[in-house]
């Protein structure tokens, strides 16, 4: 076994041993707390000094993603006048492995004036913080892997898995789905995928003239060609506003390696569009757009029109816009 492999089993043996360890009351507590806060719509404040104050970060950071408005509190600039942003119906979490943080136990008589709930996650249980917060959960460990047994290694480590646990545990309970996730995460590629629609990437119809059935090809080939778009569009002749068919690049080769020379100045729109197109509509998600294109593969689908109720032309949607978005 190599160094590397024993020391991450011994991190996550301290990680099996807080789960046994973990009073569940105190866990229930905790989770109830939170609870009431995202209720009020509160925030959950987390503070730590050093190391504990990365990890207090990175929890932060967690709960941000998930729903809940929580945010990193530095305590010593807390004790200079960042203590202004915590009230009443926030809820504190306060990370500290000995339990004996100077800073930390600074601030605790202020947020008991201010009846701000506090959640202190310790390395031991009968420490001052301990004994100054609602709900106590036990983050020891029996040593770090450290081999001096100095460096925050294991309590870290179990610090940052109690966070994880808490945020998961929640999301749960409160049944946070995907889509409430992506809210959190639009640049993402689930918050992508789950949030952009056609109407989002498609070019407006605002710059797309429509073509006649009875249009020429020299005209065909200036529409493709004017707007880099690469497609055209045919309005039904009783209502200009609806599309009757949709013409490519694609389906330009295909018509001029299917008629010889002689016939290509007899060529219509008529003759090239492919009539009654594949549509999907402005609420369409993008995702969605993919799957339609790939089922139709064999038809080397790789522009949708977008189109309401009433079939009327909103704009394209390209493969190309898709790519760009990184969604194909």
């Amino acid at each position: 076994m190599s160094a590397l492999t024993r020391c991450l089993q011994e991190e996550a043996a301290a990680i099996a041993a807080t789960a046994e360890r973990l009073a569940p009351k105190q866990v229930e507590e905790a989770l109830a707390l939170l609870d009431r806060c995202a209720d009020n719509r509160a925030k959950l404040v987390i503070t730590g000094v050093g190391k504990s104050g990365i990890v207090a970060r990175k929890i932060a950071a967690t709960f941000s993603s998930i729903g809940v408005m929580a945010i990193y509190l530095n305590p010593l600039d807390a004790l200079h006048g960042d203590l202004g942003v915590i009230a009443a119906d926030d809820l504190t979490l306060l990370l500290s492995n000995s339990g004996e943080t100077q800073e930390l136990l600074e601030i605790l008589p202020h947020l008991k004036r201010r009846g701000t709930a506090r959640i202190a996650l310790v390395g031991r249980v009968n420490s001052s913080l301990a004994r100054g917060c609602d709900v106590v959960l036990d983050g020891s460990v029996d040593r770090e892997v450290c081999p001096l047994n100095l460096a925050p290694t294991a309590s870290t480590a179990v610090a940052m898995a109690i966070g994880d646990a808490l945020a998961a545990v929640w999301m749960e309970r409160r049944g946070v789905s995907p889509e409430d996730f992506a809210l959190n995460h639009p640049a993402g590629s689930l918050g992508k995928q789950l949030t952009l629609t056609a109407a989002d990437l498609m070019v407006p119809a605002s710059r797309l003239e429509p073509l006649a059935a009875a249009a020429p090809l020299p005209e065909v080939i200036a529409h493709l060609t004017a707007d880099g778009v690469g497609a055209c569009w045919i309005a039904s002749p009783g209502d200009p506003s609806r599309i009757q068919g949709l013409i490519t690049d694609g389906d330009l080769r295909r018509a001029l390696q299917s008629h010889g020379p002689a016939e290509w100045s007899t060529l219509t729109a008529a003759d090239l569009m492919t009539a009654d197109p594949i549509t999907v509509t402005a609420t369409t998600l993008a995702i969605d757009a993919i799957a339609c294109m790939e089922r139709n593969r064999r038809k080397a689908i790789g522009v949708l029109p977008v189109v309401n109720d009433a079939h009327q032309m909103q704009g394209l949607l390209r493969l190309h816009d898709l790519v760009q978005a990184g969604l194909a």
